[in-house]
């Protein structure tokens, strides 16, 4: 297993190879989240080790990492901000 980019894939977010799972989307299980890595391979039908190397990936490009979650917040708020609202009731 590794830890993979692809432009056509979660918009090149790194990911395990030969899946559509990120590493943010790991990390944020594990350590936002607080579940165990071995819950969350099980969860995602992934092996401990890929978890455990996405964690590591996570932690070796923490700034790469916050970069990307900047990012995904700041396209989150423009879609946001973007998106159809309610009328407002006079």
């Amino acid at each position: 297993m590794s830890i993979t980019h692809d432009d056509d894939v979660l918009g090149g977010e790194p990911r395990i190879a030969g899946t559509r799972i990120g590493v943010r989307h790991i990390a944020a299980r594990v350590i936002d989240s607080g579940l165990s890595p071995a819950h969350v391979a099980d969860q995602l039908d992934v092996s401990l080790a890929a978890v455990y190397e996405s964690l590591s990936y996570y932690y070796a490009h923490i700034d790469e990492m916050r970069e990307l979650e900047r990012e995904n917040e700041a396209a989150f708020e423009r879609v946001r901000d973007s998106s159809l609202k309610p009328k407002e009731t006079a």
